[in-house]
């Protein structure tokens, strides 16, 4: 399947108060230097907020934990845990349609899905409270078919089970997750065969389900306000537990700038034509010369690394022939090099000792070859 970011996005992303809290206390779980290990978490209590992960939320996390853009959507979009599109207001159904639900109903359980909610799965339904989607196996094979709504399973359905249970949420009304058949929890269909003396003292319901109940949690998203605190090695004033007061927690490096405004910044900083022209003191402006010597120039497209382009800028500097290039000394590179786009070439390609050679009619590799086939050093001067 393909995933990407969604063609509609929100214009900013923050974190609650609560929950910018708990995502730099998660951030202190990790190495300073390593705080990229954070990522899933951080990217998990954003889904918890709004819904859904934004591109504005990508974002803020990349900058949060100095991470590139690029390498959080990456994260994001290999997950499947992760929603890249808008998801309904009250909850996003996925419904198990792997080996065990599926032969158990899970089929009948999408068809609900497409009459109430809307016929492609990842749409919001009219009323903009739910969406669906199909999944693979979230291991409750023995109660299917299930569905996982929010944080919790609900299991044992059957068509009418999972109807009322989405009209219920829809009215707003607290529903309970867990078996929706009368099970406690995964114990055959006919009661316990074994361990029966734990049958009594139970709680109402099994604990995961009665720890929703209790706090009214089936589908409610996190919030970062809940009881306890899930960062407990944080203290009430701040201070990770082990390091001294007076170490401040560690800071996440800074976040590599976009291409984009890196690219920005790269056009803003490069120097005027001007800047650009005035020779640097270091550098000593080589023999030059105003015309070919005899009207006959060298054709200096056989260096390689020297194209039309850059043969034009070096006849325009005053360098016609390879025993002009052969000369130069290190501080007459560096005055042609400053007057080239694309500095460095000089040295890279070996023009002056390739003009050694061919200015006492000695051929390169390159030299030979370009002559053979009339084919030029490209060059983007």
């Amino acid at each position: 399947m393909l995933r990407r970011l969604h063609h509609e996005q929100p214009d900013s992303f923050a974190f609650t108060p609560a929950n910018q809290a708990w995502a730099e206390a998660q951030i202190t779980k990790y190495p300073e230097g390593r705080q990229a290990s954070a990522v899933i978490p951080l990217l998990w209590r954003a889904q918890e907020q709004e819904g859904w992960v934004t591109k504005p939320a990508i974002e803020h996390i990349a900058d949060m934990l100095g991470m590139a853009y690029i390498r959080v959507l990456e994260v994001c979009s290999f997950y499947f845990m992760f929603q890249m599109q808008p998801t309904g207001s009250v909850a996003n159904i996925q419904i198990c349609g792997t080996t065990s639900c599926m032969i158990c109903g899970a089929e009948d359980l999408v068809a609900v899905c497409q009459e109430k909610i809307a016929e492609k799965p990842h749409t919001l339904s009219a009323d903009g409270k739910f969406t669906w989607e199909e999944v693979e196996c979230l291991g409750a094979c023995t109660n299917a078919p299930m569905a996982q709504i929010g944080k919790d399973y609900y299991e044992d359905l059957t068509v009418e089970s999972f109807t009322k249970l989405l009209d219920d949420l829809a009215a707003g009304k607290d529903v309970i997750p867990g078996p929706q058949n009368g099970r406690y929890a995964a114990e055959p269909k006919s009661g316990l065969t074994s361990l029966t003396e734990f049958d009594s003292g139970k709680t109402q319901y099994n604990a995961s389900v009665q720890l929703a109940t209790d706090i009214k949690d089936g589908v409610k998203r996190i919030q970062g306000d809940e009881v306890p605190l899930l960062t407990p090695w944080v203290g009430k004033d701040g201070v990770v537990a082990g390091r001294a007061a007076a170490d401040a927690p560690p800071k996440a490096p800074e976040a590599p700038k976009p291409a984009v405004k890196q690219a920005a910044e790269a056009k803003a900083a490069k120097p005027t034509a001007k800047e650009a022209e005035a020779p640097a003191a270091e550098e000593n402006e080589p023999e030059v010369l105003k015309e070919a010597r005899g009207g006959l120039p060298d054709d200096l497209k056989l260096l390689k690394g020297v194209g039309p382009k850059l043969e034009q800028t070096l006849n325009e500097l005053g360098f016609f022939h390879f025993d002009q290039i052969a000369d130069w000394t290190e501080a007459e590179v560096a005055w042609v090099d400053a007057r080239l786009k694309f500095k460095g070439r000089i040295e890279r390609d070996g023009w002056i000792e390739q003009a050694k050679r061919l200015q006492v009619g000695d051929e390169t590799e390159f030299a030979k070859r370009a002559k053979e086939d009339g084919i030029y050093e490209d060059d983007a001067e």
